[in-house]
């Protein structure tokens, strides 16, 4: 078995027998065990009481998170004319059409989100099976599917997160940086589990929020009390 390094070994003591945690709580651990050399994310696991296979159990949304994520969004845009300069004013990192379908196809994938006018969609349906998996699939129930690329653009520039139920039921996300105040971070983690909860599909049966997790990039997990975090 390795041996574990210094800093490791004294983040798994920090949070060694503390469990179901508020919020804050939460925060303040995670925050503080968040010595890494650069600012680590702040991220957040869900495991719900869902069964993806099913459709009417799966889980998505989009939520604008109050104090944003801390991290620069890379986006690209699937349009032509007028739509396609109206992306590129709006700050798009790529912008394209077939050439980007091909750039995409070659493996070339230096985005974060992907958004799309409607008439590209024939386009961009070649590539689900690329798109899909990495969860960059344009959707118009996530707004990425739209003619007002201005404010998709800006939306997702300004710290809009995407979420949606992998296998398992698991949602996770990024919610901010280390570097954030610790009650801009719990406002953050509050929004998003708020915005899960008003994601909870028809087809959900029984406990829909079962764990709830915070963690930064190079941390150990803590959980949080799903009660405190949901506000019931």
């Amino acid at each position: 078995m390795a041996k574990l390094g210094k800093r490791t070994k004294a983040a798994r003591e920090a949070v060694a027998g503390k469990e179901n945690l508020s919020v804050e709580e939460a925060v303040a651990l995670v925050k503080s065990n968040a010595t890494a050399k650069f600012d680590e994310t702040i991220e957040i696991a869900l495991n719900l009481g869902v069964d993806t296979r099913h459709a009417d159990q799966m889980v998505r949304g989009v939520i604008g998170l109050p104090n944003g994520t801390g991290k620069a969004m890379r986006v690209a845009v699937f349009a032509r004319g007028p739509k396609a300069e109206e992306a590129q004013a709006a700050g798009a990192d790529i912008v394209g059409a077939e050439d980007l379908m091909e750039q995409i196809q070659g493996g070339n994938i230096n985005f974060d989100r992907c958004i799309a006018t409607p008439d590209m969609m024939p386009v961009v349906g070649r590539l689900g099976k690329i798109l899909g998996p990495r969860n960059l699939m344009p959707n118009p129930k996530v707004g990425t599917v739209t003619m007002d690329v201005k404010a998709a653009v800006e939306a997702a520039k300004g710290g809009e997160v995407q979420f949606k139920a992998e296998k398992g039921g698991v949602v996770h996300a990024g919610v901010g940086k280390a570097s954030f105040d610790e009650a801009k971070l719990v406002e953050n983690v509050r929004a998003f589990v708020g915005a899960v909860q008003k994601a909870k599909p028809t087809g959900a049966k029984g406990a829909y929020m079962q764990k709830i997790a915070l963690s930064s990039t190079m941390g150990p997990g803590v959980t949080v009390d799903i009660d405190n975090a949901t506000g019931n």
